[in-house]
């Protein structure tokens, strides 16, 4: 990166070139008559162009050369450390069959619940800068899909291949939520969180959604449910004779344990009934648990007003010696 410290010094640029200007277009010119005589002709010379304003020219050029020097060149870099403590985050993901219901539309178009879960974390992760996210996925069970990291690429990747069905047809709410705590409690993090998303009741798991929330408060978790799906019958893909047709099923969710949940571990219960409330519900937690970054600036330059000083300085000197060699004789 190139700079000037005092860019103001470079106005004294207009000196040397007025100066040229004016000498070039308002310098007088001298005369003399004499005999057209051939002899007496050739005891005067013409004066050439270059003998006349090479020397002025040189005195111009080290002008400009001194004042580039006093407006401080400087080359070098800026540089900036953004240091933030972060917070750790897990989204544990449902990824259950009921996930399937098509009850959403993306641009216009109906879509199942999982597509419009994936577009819109996949938007949460881009805005992310300094918090660590892992993925937690669940259905009848639950695995560790992404463990926790800084690069979100991966984690997107991760999340196209997640697949309805991939971890089993139930629902195990609770398993989903304890994968997630075991993924954070031992981390040495002061902000811990996870966001858990489910579209059903818990029917599935060895643990039950309470006995998750327990063990989430007693690590200093925090919870945050919600809970997404339309009420009453949804659209619900069926395989056919000729194809998938759709069929509307009631599938209820039970919204007490999921607000159970974040009210044990001081989190809140969200519910998403469309695309732009899910949308509104990522930001809303991403305001809620920013961190405040402290920002460090740190610059280096190495001047370079020293080499124009040299430059004037030689050119001065280039100056008076052809002023008392070459241009003495060429006058």
């Amino acid at each position: 990166m190139f700079r000037f410290l005092h860019p103001w010094y470079l106005l004294g640029l207009i000196l040397p070139l007025a100066l040229l200007i004016s000498e070039l277009a308002f310098s007088p010119k001298p005369f003399l008559k004499f005999s057209f005589f051939k002899p007496s002709r050739s005891l005067f010379r013409r004066r050439s162009w270059f003998g006349i304003y090479f020397g002025s020219f040189l005195v111009y050029l080290a002008m400009t050369c001194f004042v580039v020097a006093l407006a401080r060149p400087q080359f070098g870099r800026k540089e900036t450390e953004v240091t933030s403590e972060g917070i750790d985050i897990v989204l544990a993901l449902d990824a259950s069959e009921s996930m399937a219901a098509m009850d959403f539309k993306l641009d216009g178009e109906a879509v199942d619940r999982l597509t419009v879960v994936k577009k819109v974390v996949t938007d949460f992760l881009k805005q992310q800068q300094a918090d660590r996210i892992g993925m937690v996925i669940f259905g009848e069970l639950a695995y560790t899909q992404c463990p926790l990291t800084l690069d979100y690429d991966v984690l997107v990747r991760f999340m196209d291949e997640v697949k309805i069905g991939i971890a089993g047809n139930g629902t195990a709410i609770g398993d989903g939520l304890a994968l997630s705590v075991k993924r954070l409690k031992d981390l040495p993090g002061k902000s811990k969180v996870v966001i858990l998303l489910t579209d059903g009741r818990n029917n599935s798991g060895k643990i039950s959604p309470e006995k998750a929330a327990e063990i989430a408060k007693t690590f200093g978790i925090r919870v945050y449910t919600i809970g997404i799906g339309t009420k009453g019958p949804v659209p619900f893909p069926q395989p056919g004779v000729f194809g998938n047709r759709l069929v509307y099923v009631n599938l209820d969710m039970d919204e007490e344990p999921l607000k159970a949940i974040a009210n044990e571990t001081g989190g809140r219960f969200f519910f998403a009934t469309d695309t732009q409330k899910l949308e509104s519900i990522y930001q809303e937690i991403g305001r809620l648990e920013k961190t405040e970054a402290k920002v460090k600036h740190f610059e280096t330059f190495d001047e370079l007003f020293q080499y124009f000083v040299y430059a004037g300085l030689g050119l001065i000197l280039l100056e008076f010696m052809m002023a008392s060699t070459v241009l003495r004789r060429l006058a």
